[in-house]
């Protein structure tokens, strides 16, 4: 029988190995994430590994993207810490339920179209800031307890964590060479954990981390007033998780697309990623996103449709019902050595090799969002600020690009054909174009090349029919495109201006 997924719009032939395989090895990856962020945020554990399963379920099947996958990630989490210390967990909750609401609004609003602003140096400095968190943060491994204020380890254990990360690192390395039948990040946690077992080697586990043990995610209900006052607390954190929830999913939905050179559906994903947390606020979950990680062990292990994703969240929730004692035992080490390789391999080389080609902004913004996101470990606020510095070197360069040709036709009009946009970075230049007491009592100006884009290029008009009327001289506008007549008709409140109608000329034909 030949099997197809075919869910929504996306048909696609599944390797139904691959994607097991994938699963299992994104599910072994994600699991100690999860309970490492939940843990930094003063949740109790399996709140982390919850979130891990809704998310990971609901954005697999319902989601824009297949090969996608959501866990409860670090960047939302860092988001609630505050409202966990000062509010507690219940309000917790409420943030994440009401940060999902707000991502179904933006999906179904179809508001996703806008990361399409997001140009590519930004992109660069995203995905690089992010490969650099992913590294630095399993340098916490080679501490006594992983977190950031513990000991680093020395001597025999510090040896030992090291030769386990090398073996996994070497493997991952190796075993594409001799095949791809099965995902060389999941061979290399077979064999280390094989190796600790055989040799009783002593090395840190999941299980030093957190317990993994526990029940089905149970139906909770926030303890919280609903009022008012609870919604002035609340909704903050929650438009700020939901934000930052949305720049990472579409940013890492938009990398999928340009690695399995297919596409996805940005609006399905916010509905989805809504969804999965709006079902975490009820059922116990600490929420999430996307993870860029863990979506790139899943495309590496050759996974390329949803089933990869259910996999991976249906083996978490097993883990947590059945398997907590199998899995506590899995060395730290060689889930170490595989988030090292996926950094690696997330990291953008080739940005290296065209930086001299670049242009020198585009350079900064991208180093600029690198830092903010490896410093601040704010995604959002990184590609914001790319974004608004990308937007106004483009105004700038676009302002300089403005430009008149000047000349005065047989009858003594005089014209000025204008080139380049009006807009409020230009209208400076526009200004400084025209000589309004040495020019003749008529003046023509002709925007065939240029438009009125704004508010600030129709005022700047509006001052120089002005100065042209004061003068006892008529200024014309000519060749307007339909949208800047319909800008200018808008505005005649506050301008008075001559429209010149462009003929129109009638075909003949033959009867």
């Amino acid at each position: 029988m030949q099997a197809y997924l075919n869910l929504f719009d996306f048909k696609q032939k599944v390797n139904y190995k691959n994607e097991i395989l994938a699963g299992l090895t994104v599910a072994m990856t994600m699991m100690p994430e999860s309970l490492s962020f939940a843990i930094l945020a003063g949740f109790p554990p399996l709140v982390g590994l919850y979130a891990a399963f809704i998310m990971g379920l609901v954005t697999a099947v319902f989601g824009g993207r297949p090969g996608l996958i959501s866990g409860g990630a670090g960047a939302t989490a860092v988001v609630l810490v505050a409202l966990m210390q000062s509010h507690g967990i219940e309000y917790v909750f409420a943030a994440v339920a009401l940060a999902g609401v707000t991502q179904i609004v933006i999906g179904v609003f179809r508001l996703a179209k806008f990361i399409r602003l997001v140009p590519q140096p930004v992109m660069y400095g995203f995905v690089n800031g992010l490969a650099v968190i992913i590294f630095m943060s399993q340098l916490n491994q080679f501490k006594e307890s992983g977190s950031d204020g513990a000991a680093w380890l020395t001597g025999g254990p510090l040896l030992t964590m090291a030769a386990l990360v090398a073996l996994t690192i070497l493997t991952i390395i190796v075993v594409p060479r001799f095949t791809k039948a099965v995902p060389a990040s999941l061979v290399a946690i077979i064999i280390v954990f094989a190796v600790v077992l055989g040799f009783g080697i002593e090395t840190k586990t999941v299980s030093d981390i957190a317990s993994v043990a526990g029940g089905f995610p149970p139906f909770h209900v926030p303890a919280i007033p609903f009022d008012l006052e609870t919604l002035r607390i609340v909704a903050p954190y929650a438009l700020i998780m939901a934000a930052v929830g949305l720049t990472e999913g579409l940013l890492t939905l938009n990398l999928v697309d340009e690695i399995t050179g297919t596409k996805g559906n940005g609006n399905r994903e916010c509905v989805a990623q809504g969804g999965a947390n709006l079902l975490n606020g009820f059922f116990y979950g600490m929420g999430g996103c996307p993870m860029i990680a863990q979506t790139l062990v899943n495309l590496g292990s050759g996974a390329r449709a949803r089933l990869s994703g259910i996999i991976a969240a249906l083996t978490i929730l097993c883990v947590v019902l059945f398997g907590a004692p199998v899995i506590g035992r899995l060395p730290i080490a060689a889930l170490t050595g595989v988030m090292i390789m996926v950094a690696v391999g997330t990291f953008e080389w080739a940005s290296f090799r065209i930086i001299n080609k670049m242009p020198r902004q585009d350079v900064f913004v991208g180093m600029l969002v690198a830092a903010i996101t490896i410093f601040l470990h704010n995604l959002a606020l990184a590609v914001l600020i790319g974004v608004i510095i990308s937007a106004l070197v483009f105004a700038w360069e676009s302002a300089r690009r403005i430009r008149a040709r000047k000349y005065i036709d047989e009858h003594g009009v005089k014209h000025y054909e204008i080139y380049g946009p009006l807009f409020f970075a230009s209208v400076s230049a526009f200004n400084e174009k025209f000589d309004v007491a040495a020019d003749p009592a008529r003046v023509v100006i002709d925007f065939r090349e240029s438009r009125i884009a704004d508010m600030s290029a129709i005022e700047a008009i509006n001052k120089l029919t002005g100065r042209y009327r004061a003068a006892g001289k008529e200024l014309h506008l000519k060749h307007l495109s339909e949208d800047c007549r319909k800008l200018l008709k808008n505005a005649e409140a506050v301008i008075d201006i001559n429209l010149i109608e462009d003929p129109v000329y009638n075909v003949a034909t033959e009867r």
